[in-house]
Formats: C-alpha cells, sequence, structure tokens
C-alpha cells in the first residue's frame, strides 16, 4: 500500500501560482454567437495568462492581436505618434481577461511562425526602435497612453523560444536571427524598457528547452533579467521536475539568484513527430492528461519555481482544459486547475510526503479549513490500481472535523462521492486510485 503523508502542522510556504495559463477565456462582450469559458477561468481563479500564441485565435482577434507587428503594422511610421498603432483587438483580448480576473503575462513579440513565409519572427530592423515601440504598448496598457488603461500588469517578455532552431537552420520558427543577434536585442530592449518602467517586471526569453544556449545568454548577459521563461514538454512529470531545479542552478551560477524562475509553456508530449505526437494530443485531452497536470502542479510546489503556465488554453490541438469548438463544454483536463486553486486560495502550504513516486501530494490549510490534492499518474496505460493510506496530522478539533471527497475520474468530474466526520488530530482513510484518477479532499473543522 502506498504511504502518503499530510502534517498540517508544519508550514510549507506560500501556494504558488501553479495554475496559470497561456491565453486566456473566450467571451465576447457583444452577445453575438457568443459560446465561452469564462466562467470557468473565473470559478478556476486562473491567476496569469501568458497571451503568447493569441494571434492563432479568431475571438481573440487572430492576426491584430497581442504580437509587436500587429499593433504596430508599418515598422518605418514614428513610434511615438498614437496613430502609428492598432491596438483595438489586443485591447478588446486585455479587457475580457481583466473582467476575468486573470492578469495578463505579456509577452512582446510574435507567435511561432510554421508557414513559409516569416512575419514577425525577423529580427526588427532597429533594434532600438523595437524597444521604443514596446515601450508604447506597455505605456498603453499601463499608464493611459494613446487612450490607453492603467492595467495592472507587471510581467513583460521580450521575445519567444530565440534558441527553438539552430542559427544554420534555414526556416526558422521563432527567431530568424543568429544567438548573438538575439543577444544583441534582448540587451538592448531590456536595458530600455527597465529605464523606462523600473517598477515592472522585465525578463524571458522564454528558452525552448536548449540548455548549452540558455547557458550561454546567461552568461554573457549585462541587461535587467527579473524573470528567466523556459518552457519543457515531457511524458514524464520528473523530467519537468528535475529541469526545475536545473534551470534555478544556472540562474545562481551566473548571478541572476534574486530573478524569478518562469516555466511558461508545459504539457504532456511523448514527441513532437509521428504517432508519439498524435498519442500526445489525445492523452492530453483525456483522463490521462488531466493526472499529468494535477501531478506536474504539485511537484513544483514544492521546488523553486515561481509561477507554472500550462499552454494552452486557447482553443487548439493542445488545450485540454476545454473542448476545442464548443469551448463551454469542459475538459478532464480543465478540473485540476480548480483543484490546484482550492489550495491556492488557502494560501499556506503544508508539509506533504508520498513514499510512491506515482502518488503526488500537496496541501494546504488556514483558519480551520484545509485541502489535499493527490493523484496516480504513471505513463504506462495498463498500470494496476494503487491503495493509499492518506495519513492527516494535527487537523483536528474537540467538534470533529468534516472531510469531503471529490474524485476526477472516467465517471467522475470532480464530484463529491463522500462524506465523514473523524475526532481527533489524526485521520487516516485509506483511497483505492486507478491509474489517472485524482481526489480533492476538503476538511473543516467544525465549530
Amino acid at each position: 500500500m502506498s504511504q502518503v503523508s499530510v502534517q498540517f502542522g508544519k508550514k510549507a510556504g506560500k501556494v504558488k501560482p501553479m495554475h496559470a495559463v497561456n491565453n486566456g477565456p473566450v467571451y465576447k462582450f457583444a452577445a453575438d454567437q457568443r459560446i465561452t469559458n469564462i466562467d470557468a477561468f473565473m470559478e478556476a481563479g486562473i491567476p496569469y495568462a501568458r497571451n503568447h500564441d493569441a494571434a492563432f485565435y479568431g475571438t481573440y482577434g487572430r492576426e491584430f492581436t497581442v504580437d509587436v507587428h500587429n499593433i504596430f503594422r508599418t515598422f518605418d511610421k514614428d513610434p511615438y505618434d498614437p496613430a502609428s498603432y492598432e491596438f483595438e483587438c489586443t485591447d478588446e483580448y486585455i479587457r475580457v481577461c481583466e473582467y476575468a480576473g486573470v492578469k495578463t503575462f505579456y509577452r512582446l513579440g510574435s507567435k511561432i511562425e510554421h508557414g513559409v513565409k516569416k512575419f514577425g519572427t525577423l529580427p526588427p530592423k532597429d533594434f532600438h526602435k523595437w524597444a521604443v515601440i514596446c515601450e508604447h504598448i506597455i505605456r498603453h496598457y499601463t499608464e493611459g497612453w494613446a487612450n490607453g488603461f492603467h492595467y495592472d500588469i507587471e510581467y513583460w517578455e521580450i521575445w519567444n523560444e530565440p534558441d527553438l532552431d539552430a542559427d544554420d537552420k534555414a526556416d526558422k520558427r521563432c527567431w530568424g536571427g543568429t544567438k548573438l543577434q538575439f543577444f544583441e536585442l534582448y540587451d538592448v530592449a531590456a536595458k530600455h524598457l527597465k529605464a523606462c518602467f523600473p517598477h515592472l517586471k522585465i525578463g524571458g526569453p522564454a528558452v525552448a528547452g536548449n540548455m548549452e544556449w540558455a547557458e550561454d545568454f546567461l552568461a554573457q548577459l549585462k541587461a535587467p533579467l527579473d524573470f528567466f521563461s523556459w518552457h519543457r514538454y515531457k511524458s514524464d512529470p520528473y523530467k519537468i521536475a528535475q529541469r526545475v531545479k536545473e534551470t534555478r542552478d544556472l540562474l545562481d551560477k551566473y548571478g541572476f539568484a534574486e530573478a524569478e524562475s518562469i516555466l511558461n509553456e508545459w504539457n504532456y508530449v511523448r514527441s513532437f513527430e509521428g504517432d508519439d505526437w498524435v498519442y500526445s494530443l489525445r492523452a492530453e485531452k483525456g483522463l490521462k492528461g488531466s493526472a499529468f497536470i494535477a501531478a506536474v502542479m504539485m511537484l513544483c510546489q514544492e521546488l523553486p519555481l515561481d509561477m507554472l503556465m500550462y499552454y494552452d488554453a486557447r482553443p487548439c490541438g493542445m488545450n485540454g482544459m476545454f473542448s476545442t469548438d464548443i469551448v463551454c463544454d469542459k475538459l478532464k483536463g480543465y478540473y485540476p486547475f480548480y483543484m490546484f486553486n482550492v489550495l491556492y486560495r488557502l494560501g499556506e502550504s503544508v508539509a506533504s510526503s508520498s513514499d510512491d513516486p506515482d502518488v503526488t501530494v500537496c496541501a494546504a490549510s488556514r483558519d480551520g479549513e484545509a485541502a489535499v490534492m493527490l493523484t496516480y499518474f504513471n505513463d504506462d496505460d495498463e498500470a494496476a490500481d494503487k491503495k493509499v493510506s492518506v495519513d492527516l496530522c494535527d487537523f483536528g478539533c474537540k467538534a470533529g472535523s468534516e472531510i469531503e471527497y471529490y474524485v476526477l475520474d472516467k465517471e467522475h468530474d470532480l464530484s463529491l462521492v463522500a462524506k465523514q466526520t473523524y475526532y481527533g488530530e489524526r485521520f487516516t482513510p485509506e483511497l483505492t486510485l486507478s491509474n489517472y484518477t485524482s481526489y480533492l479532499l476538503k476538511i473543516k473543522q467544525k465549530a
């Protein structure tokens, strides 16, 4: 039997935003063929939405949205003239996120470009002018410039996956220049933006996974780096966990101990090629994907990571949260976000452990309420059921504590399946979990 321990008397730091995402809700303020998931976003308390790849989706505004070249469409225009910018579609998209209570994490640059002709991924003709354009985008959304807004958008990320393709590759998807050209762009842009906005977080560059490239970047970096963003797609949660540790070590090695480490693209992927890619997409949209999400969230909560941002909440093939076409329909992968938000709202994590690497656990408590999240994930689809003993310590009162069991499995979408009262400071329920099953235990002391 697998043994899980939760010690409510041992505080373990704040619950971090491990349930952030890429891209916000689908919603139209005008009730024109409106199909929306905004209520689900609110219920899950999604804290941040990175707006990378928003320009792929029509309701967000497609090719008129977010990307620097979509807003400043003619590079030869005057960057100090409000008439040079087209903010309208991005205004609406961010307004929707704000309405849902989701803070924008703004990616400055371009969506990935898989087409035969590239547009926004080519190096800007003038790096300083590009930085000035970004400056005025920030002023529009945080200082009201050009009939803009005063949103609390703190994270501003410079580019996306500049390391994805090697310098000698002909058809680059994210950065059309060389590695050294990107280092120069980041240097120019970060120094300019931090000088303009010392109170905001300027960082990047959303490294795709090339650790040698990342080390070269950090080794030469003299510009500000308030956060270091990076990506990891794997089918083993522990390989993601290992990269969390490696990334933190790399930042500390090169003198960036104060920089936040943000994993802002991740999902279940065996491979991006062939049958394994098709399998991965199917897994992401099912119960297996949901268990992977839950396991990664809980592992990363205990590691030196500041934020985790799932890719992708935008209607697309890699969205395991919502149906791609009928976005109001929740998929299994939505529910771990709701579950983790229960912990996030409690605020204070507590010590928890498991003697079984396939069974992951995380817990939180505050003011007579507590919650425990656990999941069983093994990449082997034929893995046998497990019996799990959950030892709950130091959370009791004389009047008793009520515990509710919510389950996410093939038959249940986080349904309440049992309720009981226990007395004393210790209680050890036993659960039987099939592979890819997740539980949320809600506990409340009686008055």
